[in-house]
């Protein structure tokens, strides 16, 4: 029976972007830093994912030994470091969070049968890395405020009241949504970052949060005029409006998740959303109204 185990492990090291060849302003530019001495650090927080069959102990491998490659092989080394001087790979390369996570299974996969690498540089900022050559992920996640009521025009509030509940109720209630962006994209071998990563944290800001946090989402986003609030189609919503705007920083989105409450939250990939745009998508529920109230109702249950 083939299992995936996870194992989870700490260092805290310091890191410098900039790169020699390149003069103070495509520095400033490439890494938003202002000059070469500027030091940053993290408290690195790694999870290791670990694929194989249960052996007749009952184990994909014995977390004592895996601990020790770990320990060996990433955070002795990293942890209370300057990541630049201690490993050759970032002298001429930058550790950009994606980079490192690659450069970490590059150091584990000869001793461990790896199938993923998360590293996270705070609860806010995470690469993912697969063993797919130079393509890794990395996922911004933000928050925002917003009310909203599930309930559909056509039919009556006893109706939206037996389909979604109290959450159907005339005059709304709110969340505090959680929303992580998840995107993909090849690692500059130069920079070793996937996109200008503050670029990245603005478009999702500009375009995504700050538009819809303390609002009325029925009220104040026409898109929810007419098509219902629910997690699953607020996170579609911000898939089609991040879409473009991430492939012209140079990437792809990958993911978003969006959460309710610690309780409740939904998963969208982007090669789910398909070709469509958030017009044909609007279009699509307006059109349900031309069928009966009990499939009408269902699509959104």
């Amino acid at each position: 029976m083939r299992c995936i185990i996870k194992r989870r492990a700490e260092f805290s090291a310091c890191y410098r972007y900039w790169l020699p060849e390149l003069s103070p302003k495509e520095n400033q530019q490439n890494f938003a830093l202002k000059n070469r001495e500027i030091v940053r650090g993290h408290n690195y927080v790694l999870y290791i994912s670990i694929a194989g069959e249960l052996d007749k102990y009952g184990m994909v491998l014995n977390f004592s030994g895996l601990k020790q490659v770990v320990k060996r092989e990433v955070t002795d080394q990293l942890d209370g470091s300057i990541i630049n001087e201690v490993w050759a790979e970032f002298q001429a390369t930058p550790p950009a969070t994606e980079n490192l996570a690659r450069v970490i299974w590059q150091r584990l996969v000869p001793n461990l049968p790896i199938v993923n690498i998360q590293l996270f540089e705070n609860p806010k900022v995470w690469a993912e890395y697969e063993g797919n050559e130079m393509e890794a992920y990395i996922t911004v996640a933000n928050s925002f405020s917003a009310a909203h009521r599930l309930a559909l025009d056509v039919l009556s509030l006893e109706e939206n009241l037996e389909i979604y509940g109290k959450c159907g109720r005339p005059n709304g209630h709110g969340h505090n949504y959680h929303l992580e962006v998840t995107i993909k994209g090849q690692i500059n071998s130069q920079t070793g970052t996937i996109v200008d990563f503050v670029a990245l944290e603005k478009v999702v800001e500009e375009l995504a949060v700050e538009p819809l946090d303390h609002t009325f989402l029925n009220k104040d986003i026409p898109y929810f005029a007419k098509v219902v609030p629910t997690a699953e189609n607020i996170a579609a919503y911000i898939g089609y409006i991040l879409l473009e705007p991430i492939r012209e920083l140079g990437a792809e989105l990958h993911k978003i998740k969006l959460s309710e409450t610690p309780n409740n939250y939904c998963e969208l990939y982007a090669a789910d959303l398909g070709e469509s745009s958030m017009e044909s998508h609007s279009r699509a529920y307006v059109k349900t109204k031309d069928i009966g109230c009990a499939l009408r109702a269902s699509q959104y249950i």
